[in-house]
């Protein structure tokens, strides 16, 4: 099947990168623009606490208000605020009330706007939506910065903006730079990779232009989707789509030139070479392709709205980039033919494969040591999973000379932590009549007595049947202290203390976290068991053993330990980090377990081509990893440098994540890959591809299936015969 598509893309080039061209036109004119979705809780499933809770919150008291951000004024030298300052403060306020700033409804100074000590003073910024993460907000916040500075000059004040509006303005500007850079660095490393690779100015750009063109038809694919199907994808996966299709893009890219040069080196003519290189590697990349959509779309079993609508829309950009390197790719290489390499004459020239003859070498007349060596290594890098500690406070990453970072800090200095963002306690009746006075505020101080934090009096709703009260922690509510408190201590509290005839719900910042800890944790749970089924029972079809995928799947799972293990390792007992970012496990998941699995099958599916040619395992192995070590090499190195510049960034969590996914990426490639699968599949011998064995495959080569290559190592590498 797959010679037929690659012959057909062969034989008609022109038309098959018109009809690549019309749909790229398309996508970019038909498919509507993806949308933002900024509300955390809008991911959860209802019957989660806090959801709920912030639907009776709306319900009862939809005029409620809180603020977006809030600005703290100190005094320049931390002292007191005298009460010259106090009136400098309500005099800037004012000023910037009558500002006239879109999106911002009300800047004001409450009743209990200056901390204990009188050291801070608190005006909040309250907005026209309720979404603090509104771009025109953030504008906005932006504006409001500027026009107060003029406003202190002269005074002894100084003021910072923060708050979640606030902390989203800072996040995105020290992020921009980063998005920036990591575009241009994976530009500049597959293009700087691929010339020292072939030597070629168009086969270095060639492959851009190409993911370029299958970026444009899978976002409008995915937006389509979203718009007609209901499919619910986030604006903010776009960043991920261009990281996913510039590593699967280039591996199958790979894959296939690698193979195209190889059939070329035998003397084929370009337009053979390239039909019988889709013939012989297209099962591989659809089989890589086939592992990463079914990782991806094991997304869909997950708690978060979040993680479901990633799944399903990277699933789909992996299928483009499929039928791209199935059609397109063939299409516009053997249209160009030799001239693709053009200056180098390499592509007429066998390789030596120094090392990598060595490394294949070495691994089939030491199988046992290979194996022990390189599977050690994994599980002692996997221990330090034991120690992850997950971190959800965002705002504890960022660089600490941002204004919202050091305006948080000096208004821990006189307030609660939690002052901005109070857990809300919402008491309901069940029958839906009103409430008693009495009781609610027997109720409320049965919860003051608890010693959780402070508790601000009732607020019943105009219908008299919820009554909300604000609990301000003393811990910041993202943080892991808040997030446990809630979820535990408070929420058993408030539960137990409930007046009879009402139900009693929690809600707010720290329990929606809380709820997504949960979800999470539900979610590893289920999503990767499944997820490593799945991708077994294609392992299983492309080998036609039972054997292969058990013992490959283990390996993957020893990389992922080892991944998430380094990382811990590294940020939180080198570095000291009190936590990881919670979602870190899944991002290993995205790009180390699932696209790393590319290496995986790569390898296997070589092994198989040589094990069907009549080879014994031994020299099987050998010629594999001889012939494959320079495409996993240069796929691996590519996508762990476009994550590596993550690690140029100041915001930790972007470390965390640039680390995880480089360090994994080279682990998967060249400890796995390369040394642990062919070793035990070495050990294993015949018994790694039962039921099928090899005697009842027939040969997948053209010309002779054994002979002297077979016989003899040295043959395979002198060029003599092409067993590539």
């Amino acid at each position: 099947m797959f010679g037929r598509i690659g012959r057909s893309a062969v034989r008609h080039p022109w038309l098959t990168i018109l009809a690549w061209l019309i749909a790229a036109i398309a996508a970019a004119s038909l498919a509507p623009p993806l949308q933002p979705v900024s509300d955390q809780a809008e991911f959860l499933p209802s019957h989660y606490e806090s959801v709920r809770a912030g639907e009776v919150q709306e319900r009862a008291f939809p005029q409620q208000e809180q603020p977006a951000s809030i600005a703290v004024f100190r005094r320049s030298d931390k002292g007191a605020l005298t009460d010259a300052d106090k009136a400098d403060v309500a005099e800037v306020t004012a000023a910037l009330q009558k500002a006239g700033l879109k999106k911002i409804k009300r800047v004001e100074t409450g009743p209990q706007a200056v901390s204990p000590k009188g050291e801070i003073a608190l005006a909040n910024i309250v907005a026209t939506t309720k979404n603090p993460y509104d771009a025109e907000l953030i504008e906005s916040v932006k504006e409001l910065r500027e026009k107060a500075k003029p406003l202190l000059e002269g005074t002894s004040l100084q003021m910072g903006v923060t708050g979640s509006a606030a902390t989203a303005l800072d996040t995105q500007e020290s992020s921009g730079d980063t998005d920036a850079m990591i575009m241009m660095a994976t530009l500049l490393l597959i293009v700087v990779l691929l010339a020292v690779i072939f030597r070629s100015p168009l086969i270095a750009i060639l492959p851009v232009l190409i993911i370029g063109l299958v970026f444009g038809v899978a976002v409008g694919l995915i937006s389509g989707a979203a718009e007609l199907g209901g499919l619910q994808a986030d604006a903010t996966i776009s960043s991920i789509l261009i990281v996913v299709l510039f590593g699967v893009g280039t591996d199958y890219i790979l894959f296939l030139l690698f193979r195209y040069r190889e059939f070329l080196r035998e003397g084929r003519p370009a337009k053979e070479a390239m039909g019988e290189a889709v013939a012989r590697v297209g099962e591989t990349i659809a089989s890589a392709a086939g592992a990463v959509i079914i990782a991806f779309l094991a997304l869909t079993l997950s708690s978060l709205g979040m993680l479901r609508a990633m799944g399903p829309a990277l699933a789909i950009a992996v299928a483009v980039t499929l039928v791209a390197a199935l059609t397109l790719v063939p299409a516009v290489f053997s249209l160009l033919g030799t001239k693709a390499f053009w200056p180098s004459k390499a592509w007429r020239k066998q390789p030596e494969h120094g090392l990598a003859h060595r490394v294949g070498a070495l691994t089939a007349r030491r199988p046992g040591g290979v194996a022990a060596v390189s599977g050690g290594l994994l599980a002692v890098l996997a221990v330090g999973v034991f120690s992850f500690t997950p971190q959800f406070d965002s705002s504890g990453s960022l660089p600490k000379d941002l204004e919202s970072v050091q305006a948080m800090e000096d208004l821990q200095r006189g307030f609660s932590a939690g002052q901005t963002d109070p857990t809300w306690v919402l008491v309901e009746a069940k029958d839906g009549g009103r409430l008693d006075r009495a009781g609610i505020d027997a109720y409320g101080k049965k919860l003051g007595e608890a010693g959780l934090g402070q508790v601000t009096p009732a607020t019943l709703g105009p219908r008299g049947d919820v009554a909300q009260f604000g609990v301000v922690l003393k811990q910041k509510p993202a943080s892991e202290e808040a997030i446990d408190l809630v979820s535990g201590a408070l929420r058993d509290a408030a539960h137990e203390a409930a007046p009879d005839g009402t139900r009693v719900l929690v809600g707010g910042t720290s329990a929606v976290l809380a709820d997504i800890q949960h979800a999470t944790n539900r979610d590893y749970s289920l999503v990767f068991p499944v997820a490593g089924v799945a991708i077994m029972i294609i392992l299983g079809l492309l080998l036609r053993s039972a054997v292969a995928p058990w013992y490959l799947m283990l390996s993957v799972g020893l990389g992922f330990g080892a991944t998430l293990g380094s990382t811990v390792w590294l940020f939180q007992n080198i570095k000291g980090e009190q936590g990881l970012l919670f979602t870190l496990p899944v991002i290993v998941y995205l790009f180390v377990v699932a696209i790393g699995t590319d290496y995986n099958i790569l390898m296997v599916a070589r092994l198989r081509e040589e094990i069907r040619g009549g080879s014994s395992p031994a020299d099987a192995v050998r010629r594999a990893i001889t012939h494959s070590a320079s495409t996993i090499g240069a796929a691996a190195v590519i996508l762990a440098g476009t994550f590596g510049v993550l690690l140029l960034a100041e915001n930790t969590m972007l470390q965390q994540m640039g680390f995880a996914v480089a360090f994994g990426i080279l682990l998967t490639a060249f400890v796995m890959a390369l040394l642990l699968v062919p070793a035990v599949t070495t050990l294993l011998g015949g018994r790694a591809w039962w039921p099928g064995g090899r005697s009842s495959v027939p040969p997948a080569h053209d010309g002779p299936a054994g002979g002297a290559d077979a016989g003899s190592p040295d043959t395979a590498d002198s060029g003599t015969h092409a067993r590539i």
